[in-house]
């Protein structure tokens, strides 16, 4: 899902199995051979194919990450009521941003959004088919462990392009700005302005918000959704294995993975989008901490949960969109390849 959160961490499943299925391996299941790449498709491959998934699921979603950046970054450290409020919930918020930048403002920072999935969905999937294929995913907790540490791999690798796309997405016009306007001309515009002003370390600013972020929201991920799934087909609402039943299944999981995850996404927002003075430090918030103690005295509790809305709406359509691409492409590449002996 988040990942944009892009899809925050692979699922796991026998490839070979089609995920229109969408099975969810026990814990019992049988590892698989080291060298042998899952379903004949090795990590290589999945490095791309997990890319180019996230990437396609990226353009769909890519308007509730507008939205959900507008919304994170409105009365930042102001306290509640004190601020005026351009962007009220999701929908008016969507309005909001097309009065002010037209249609095309919805897929603001959309370029930056397909080179972070395309790196953080990449190394994920990459990372993760490596643990599945040594079989650490069939110990006790290993999937929820191998899903996180390569979700985490993956933002940061991804870190640089979220922290464009987060700048690109808050630019707007000045009476309906909210947080700091960078004013960026362009993606590769931001890029040398970054790397010119702060270094290569200045791509890294506010990863360490990122990194827990997937990380947390991976692991909730992996550890409700099987269970809310399960718990849809059994008042067979939907078809059981059918792709209705998996997003309901997402959405339905996507309560507790928006409610975890939410906190840690607008404090990477928060991080990410900062002013920072010559030498690189944030004008803001000196750090992780100090970002979730500044928020929470200045806003309240519900300051950390800015967005919510449009993190939970993003959430299951972009984790079924991101598998339902990855499978087929998966199966284009098994077809491709000669039958073994």
């Amino acid at each position: 899902m988040a990942a944009g959160t892009g899809a925050l961490a692979p699922f796991p499943g026998p490839p070979s199995t089609s995920l229109h299925e969408f099975p969810y391996p026990p814990q019992s299941r049988a590892r698989v051979a080291r060298g042998s790449p899952a379903g004949g498709v090795p990590p290589a491959i999945d490095l791309v194919l997990g890319a180019t998934a996230g990437c396609l699921a990226c353009v769909l979603t890519n308007p509730l990450e507008v939205v959900k950046t507008r919304l994170q970054l409105q009365g930042e450290l102001q306290p509640p009521g004190t601020y005026p409020r351009p962007y009220r919930g999701v929908l008016r918020a969507v309005g909001a941003v097309c009065r002010a930048d037209g249609l095309r403002g919805l897929q603001k920072g959309l370029a930056a959004g397909l080179l972070y999935q395309g790196l953080m969905n990449g190394v994920r999937f990459y990372c993760y088919s490596h643990a599945e294929d040594a079989g650490w995913t069939g110990y006790p907790g290993g999937t929820v462990a191998a899903g996180a540490v390569a979700g985490a791999v993956g933002a940061f690798v991804g870190s640089p392009a979220y922290l464009v796309k987060t700048h690109l997405q808050a630019q707007t016009l000045a009476a309906v700005a909210v947080g700091h306007q960078h004013n960026h001309e362009s993606i590769s515009g931001a890029f040398k302005s970054i790397y010119k002003q702060h270094g290569v370390a200045g791509l890294w600013r506010g990863v360490t918000g990122a990194v827990p972020r997937v990380a947390v929201g991976s692991a909730a991920q992996l550890a409700t959704f099987t269970s809310a799934k399960d718990w849809v087909c059994e008042r067979q609402w939907f078809r059981e294995g059918s792709w209705a039943a998996v997003l309901a299944g997402g959405m339905v999981s996507g309560v507790a993975v928006a409610v975890t995850m939410t906190p840690f996404d607008v404090v990477s927002t928060r991080l990410y989008n900062q002013p920072v003075d010559a030498d690189g430090t944030g004008k803001l918030y000196r750090g992780f901490l100090d970002c979730i103690l500044q928020i929470s005295s200045k806003e309240g509790l519900l300051g950390l949960y800015k967005g919510i809305g449009a993190v939970y709406l993003r959430l299951g359509p972009h984790t079924v969109l991101s598998l339902f691409f990855w499978d087929e492409l998966r199966k284009m590449v098994q077809h491709q390849q000669p039958p073994g002996p």
